[in-house]
């Protein structure tokens, strides 16, 4: 359980440093931001990286994504479905 936790700080950090990256369009960022949202509610880790994953796969073929966000994003949901598998 404690690694989770700080598996989950890890992701959140990642997704902080797309969330601020202003080279990012702002409806990736908006993506982002929720799916961070849903990481940090209280319900069960799996159905948190389930939510997660959901809001971040919408975006993550968009077109517009700048290539270092959209490997930052492959990165959160690589983590995130780690996560869901544990």
């Amino acid at each position: 359980m404690m690694k989770r936790k700080s598996d989950i700080e890890q992701i959140i950090s990642l997704m902080e440093s797309v969330i601020d990256d202003t080279s990012v369009p702002k409806n990736i960022r908006k993506s982002v931001s929720d799916a961070k949202a849903k990481l940090q509610t209280d319900e069960e880790v799996i159905v948190r990286a389930s939510g997660a994953v959901y809001a971040l796969n919408e975006v993550s073929e968009d077109i517009n994504m700048p290539i270092h966000a959209r490997t930052q994003i492959w990165t959160i949901l690589s983590a995130l479905e780690s996560i869901k598998e544990q």
